[in-house]
């Protein structure tokens, strides 16, 4: 049908449909994606970010949230992210214009939808690619006018918005502007109150202006308190003004309607029980091909003495303009030097692709954090984690702390605490990471993850902080360890330091310890358990990089009882409980809950460490900290199933949650793979014949052996039921009865020894079992099961039923290095071919999509169904509608109110005894079944299959998505080095570019839904992309991105190995490339056509084409080193590694036939 003409009054709307179009363009001397027409997309969300503690969450309509640390101190509403969507035209910027143009008014509204189609306008959108600026553009062709405006950050200034309006016609304009921001909060306004209460706090709002200023404070009354006593409020919200001359102000969006009719302003210095503004009018006259510019200066939690001094600025007015644009322009070269400190920035002919990899570095270290000063600590910082961690240890040690330098390095540390024998000073020196400018990744598209800022104390001292779910934060220190190789130890005995004796994690990480989550009677979102294959991969990650870069460190602490187990107070039930109900498996100890937080307060962290027998601290090896999580895993192996997930929590996807208990992962499985031949290739070539750890554990270990070897023999062919049974109860039984013992007796500080040889087996069988395990889960259409369900039958019997197919069960057997080239081709052309791909965004969702049954087709009860019951005929007799109801149309339906099998049983529970009791004990069999043929709960996984969003139905999770990318890397990598079958090989490399390209940072904007340099978390069916930035994805993009050029590590050695490097990304002419060097200066260095440039550990690296490959080292003396081949020695690797600064540059000729 053809469009309709439509018109407003006597008013032709403007409804031609315009271009959105991407581009890199250069804005204000700094590069910017531009998506012109931008509100011809749907509104997306972005995360501006700051390289201090400020946040701004902003919508691409201009409705935002923003503030300082946390969503406490905010200055515009923390709402979620639809809701900031829904308020733009009240919240944030708002603009009004009174054009003259002869001797009409015209009245411009710029980015408002009151007058869509009256003028002729574009708008645009601007990002920098350094991610800390969003500027909003509209070009109204009619009036010959563009106003634009941008939000900027200012460490001594807090918030800038910059307005411009430019005449780009030919005719002088006059104009009466209005212009400012809208419900601007207070401070002290609790964001749980200002959701729920907004209106309560409304009435303690204060908004009043200091006149000879033009300074806006925005106050409450007092704090909101319920209590009868005094509570003063004694901070401020600020807002001024710079560049508009003579303005009358107002401090309300009162006035707003008034000023829309035309109508005279009267200046505000005082309105009370309003939402907060602060907007400037005033009268403008720009000739053409003019401008004019101001801005406005927000900043929170101001007291009575920074308002004096922001008083005293503004009346001084010397250069405040320059002062505040050099204060920006600060903060983005510290915001750069953040990122380049962990080499986030690339020079290549793929400025996209540049742009992509700095924001996903950024990202990176906002989960992860990043380092101080390389490796350098500082000794007040050090000291007070250790104090914070064990204060008796600090007091025993603090000559030996007050004697550290003031500043020391890493290597420094390391050899002063050999020097002492004191295991726990060393533990905690070791796990010591002195990193900044981590938070957790929640905003308001995730409101269920709080985040905090801690960059700064009250009073400005430098804060040294990290917390993450421990989920989520070792997996971005994976690609931070790339950088800052030398703490890597300090990350796997962090990681490791932090699980219990039964071989789990706890829930959150933070510098000063980790704790573990409890039962919150009013939170359902409350819940308690362990997650499983984040485990195993995340840690095995961080022992692969550590081997590459230190060769034979790992095997010293085999030896050395220095690590410990996590005292978390959850007991997992018996065996034979678990068995019984394996979604209810694990008790929360409030007691040892208790003891733990009141001992913390006066012990410090380690009081969260499990103790022996003696109440001491239970000192433990590195092989029997990497057998209790391997141990774990195998006693609940289920033979041809996978690893079963009976500990309340799910894996990785969070959303298939019902999975728990009766679910098996063979995504653990193959991780768990992978982990043991790392662990084979780590013990075969040790000298050491026998291995002591606990009695305990060695006990444990010698059940699960003694188990797989009587059980071998089954492997081949395929395992019976019964067969499979017998060898998990026994696996099952050893692992209950080892965490009994612990629980019951502790650890009694005994030693005993295992064999090499015992071990070794112990390696060999467990691989038989899982490789086994692995061909038994191929798919007729060569796809891999991913999670399984496994069902006890009887006494005797388990068997094991499958799921749909998933991308996570193909990106985990791609990683656990079992298949071949040839196989892995199978797999990606079986995914390729599958109901997982979707070809709009040429990429995969996590499982098949399907239609869900429409309202009026779901709780259908065929008539033979209840037929056959005499209960349901008796109780629909008497009108009793407790149980089935019959609608006017005949048909029968289970009672509105129920939600699941549960519920069926309560309500017939809940029956007359004297009317039903009989027939409801009789036929409540019946009822269930026919319950679960209508709904089919047995099938259900969790809220991924019944929601459209995230996790849900149709819905692409990038970061699965790019954990595909990295394992198809690994496998071409390893196609390669193996010297596989060319045609192979080019048909796997297709499908890595492909995956690559899929991941859409070249795609047009409109597709991508959002800016294609920004990574995001998920794109539902019919939308664009969600949820930005602090996705785990990055992390992933930032090790395939250096996979791509070729940046590996063995032996202790660097070498280059450019093998899936695209030659288009070679330079076509001569340009300057920015770095940041180790001493966190911005530097530049020319590149010449046909080379690239980027930064490992922060030295600069040039790849240029050439016939004969060879590097050459350039070192800070003057002096050069060069190398045939492309192998760093082993003396200039180390250096590189323990950033020295003694090497400048590297320079490395690649022959350009091995580039694709």
């Amino acid at each position: 049908m053809a469009q309709k003409q439509i018109y407003l009054s006597e008013s032709k709307l403007n409804q031609d449909p315009k271009e959105v179009k991407g581009e890199s363009v250069v804005f204000e001397n700094e590069v910017y994606y531009k998506i012109s027409n931008s509100d011809g997309m749907r509104p997306f969300f972005m995360s501006i970010v700051s390289h201090s503690d400020h946040w701004m969450f902003i919508s691409s309509n201009g409705g935002l949230t923003a503030g300082r640390k946390n969503s406490e101190s905010a200055l515009f509403p923390y709402y979620t992210d639809d809701k900031i969507t829904e308020s733009a035209n009240i919240t944030g910027s708002k603009t009004i214009i009174q054009v003259n143009v002869g001797s009409k008014i015209y009245l411009w509204e710029p980015f408002s939808n009151y007058c869509t189609g009256v003028y002729d306008v574009q708008r645009n959108l601007y990002k920098s690619n350094h991610g800390n600026k969003i500027v909003f553009e509209e070009v109204n062709q009619d009036l010959g006018l563009t106003f634009r405006y941008q939000w900027n950050f200012s460490e001594a200034h807090g918030f800038v918005k910059k307005s411009n309006l430019i005449n780009h016609g030919d005719q002088r304009v006059q104009c009466i502007l209005l212009d400012g921001i809208q419900n601007i909060l207070p401070y002290g306004a609790p964001s749980a109150t200002q959701n729920s209460s907004s209106n309560l706090v409304d009435a303690y709002k204060r908004n009043q202006l200091e006149s000879d200023v033009g300074l806006g404070i925005f106050a409450l009354s007092a704090i909101i308190v319920d209590k009868a006593e005094p509570s003063e409020a004694l901070k401020a919200t600020t807002v001024w003004s710079h560049g508009l001359e003579n303005p009358k102000y107002l401090v309300s969006s009162l006035q707003l309607d008034a000023f829309r009719k035309g109508m005279p302003l009267e200046q505000e210095t005082d309105v009370k029980a309003e939402k907060g503004a602060y907007f400037v009018n005033a009268e403008i006259r720009l000739e053409p091909k003019d401008e004019k510019q101001w801005m406005f200066i927000a900043e929170v939690n101001q007291s009575r003495v920074d308002v004096s001094a922001i008083k005293q600025k503004i009346k001084q007015r010397e250069n405040l303009c320059q002062s505040i644009q050099s204060d920006i322009e600060k903060g983005t070269r510290q915001l750069v030097q953040l990122a380049g400190a962990s080499d986030g920035i690339q020079c290549t002919s793929d400025s996209m692709r540049d742009a992509r990899h700095f924001s996903n570095t950024l990202f990176n270290i906002m989960r992860g954090g990043i380092f101080d000063n390389g490796y350098q600590i500082e000794s007040e910082d050090f000291s007070l984690y250790i104090k914070k961690a064990n204060k008796p240890l600090f007091n025993g040690k603090k000559s030996l702390l007050d004697e550290l330098p003031n500043k020391f390095s890493l290597e420094f540390l390391r050899k002063k605490i050999n020097e002492d024998d004191n295991p726990d000073l060393k533990r905690l020196a070791l796990e010591y990471l002195p990193l900044k400018f981590s938070r957790r990744h929640g905003d308001p598209s995730r409101p269920w993850n709080k985040f905090s800022i801690n960059t700064r104390t009250d009073d400005g001292r430098k804060v040294l902080d990290y917390e993450g779910n421990w989920r989520d934060i070792f997996q971005n220190w994976e690609a931070l360890a790339l950088s800052y190789p030398g703490f890597l130890e300090s990350m796997i005995y962090k990681f490791l330091n932090a699980s219990t004796f039964d071989g789990y994690n706890p829930y959150r990480v933070t510098k000063d310890g980790f704790d573990w989550e409890v039962i919150e009677p009013d939170d359902p979102w409350s819940y308690i358990g362990y997650w499983g294959d984040h485990q195993i991969i995340y840690l095995l990650k961080l022992l692969e990089l550590m081997e590459g870069h230190y060769p034979n460190e790992l095997r010293k602490s085999f030896f050395e009882k220095i690590f410990v187990y996590a005292n978390v107070p959850y007991k997992i039930k018996p065996y034979e409980d678990i068995l019984e109900n394996p979604k209810d498996t694990i008790l929360f100890d409030e007691n040892l809950d208790r003891n733990i937080n009141n001992q913390r307060e006066k012990i410090g962290a380690d009081a969260a460490l499990l103790t022996a027998s003696d109440s001491s601290i239970y000192h433990v090896t590195l092989l029997e900290k990497l057998l209790a999580t391997v141990l774990s895993k195998m006693s609940n192996f289920i033979p041809e199933g996978g690893i079963w997930m009976n500990t309340q929590r799910p894996e990785w996807n969070d959303a298939n949650n019902a999975l728990v208990g009766n679910g098996v992962s063979m995504v653990t499985l193959y991780y768990l793979r992978r982990f043991l031949s790392f662990f084979q290739d780590l013990t075969k070539n040790m000298e050491q014949e026998e291995f002591t750890i606990s009695k305990e554990m060695a006990t444990f270990f010698h059940s699960i052996l003694q188990t797989l070897q009587e059980g071998q023999d089954k492997l081949s062919g395929k395992i019976s039921d019964s067969d499979r049974r017998t060898i998990m109860d026994a696996l099952g039984m050893a692992g209950g009865q080892f965490r009994n013992t612990i629980y019951t007796q502790g650890f009694q500080n005994e030693v005993q020894s295992i064999s090499k040889k015992d071990l070794q087996q112990f390696i060999i069988v467990s691989l038989d079992y899982l490789e086994h395990s692995i061909d038994a889960n191929q798919r007729k259409d060569k796809l891999y099961h991913a999670y399984n369900i496994m069902m006890v039958k009887g006494d005797k019997e388990v068997s094991v039923s499958y799921l749909s197919e998933m991308l996570e069960g193909q990106v985990a057997v791609l990683s656990s290095g079992y298949l071949c080239g040839k196989e892995s081709l199978e797999v990606l052309d079986a995914l390729k071919s599958s109901a997982l791909f979707r070809e709009d965004q040429y990429s995969y969702i996590l499982y098949p999509n399907k239609e869900l049954p429409r309202f009026c087709e779901k709780n259908v009860i065929p008539t033979n169904r209840v037929k056959e019951s005499d209960l349901l005929q008796k109780m629909l007799q008497q009108g009793d509608t407790s149980i089935v109801e019959e609608s006017v149309e005949g048909t029968y339906h289970f009672n509105g109110s129920f939600n699941n099998a549960d519920s069926l049983k309560k309500a017939l529970s809940q029956l007359p005894e004297e009317e039903y009791s009989e027939l409801a004990e009789k036929e409540s069999k019946l009822l269930l079944n026919i319950f679960e043929e209508i709904f089919d709960h047995k099938s259900f996984t969790g809220r991924s299959g019944t929601f459209y969003g995230y996790e849900g139905l149709g819905s692409i999770y990038w970061h699965m998505v790019s954990k595909l990318l990295l394992s198809v890397e690994e496998t071409c990598l390893s196609a390669i080095e193996k010297n596989e079958n060319d045609v192979v090989v080019g048909k796997l490399l297709e499908h890595y570019y492909e995956i690559n390209e899929g991941i859409g940072v070249h795609k047009p904007p409109k597709l991508y839904g959002a800016f294609p340099t920004d990574p995001y978390s998920h794109t539902p069916a019919g939308k664009g992309a969600q949820q930005p930035g602090m996705t785990g994805q990055v992390k992933e993009d930032i090790l395939s991105r250096f996979g791509e050029l070729g940046v590996f590590v063995s032996e202790g050695r660097l070498f280059f190995n450019p093998s899936m490097l695209r030659k288009a990304e070679f330079l076509k002419k001569t340009m300057e490339f920015s770095y940041v060097d180790l001493d966190g200066e911005i530097k530049r260095m020319t590149l010449e056509k046909d080379s690239l440039g980027f930064t490992y550990c922060q030295v600069p690296v040039q790849y240029l084409l050439s016939t004969k490959e060879h590097l050459e080292v350039s070192f800070n003396d003057g002096s050069q080193k060069h190398f045939d081949g492309l192998d760093l020695d082993e003396v200039s690797s180390a250096m590189l590694f323990g950033r020295t600064g003694k090497i400048e540059t590297i320079k490395v000729w690649i022959d350009e036939k091995r580039l694709k």
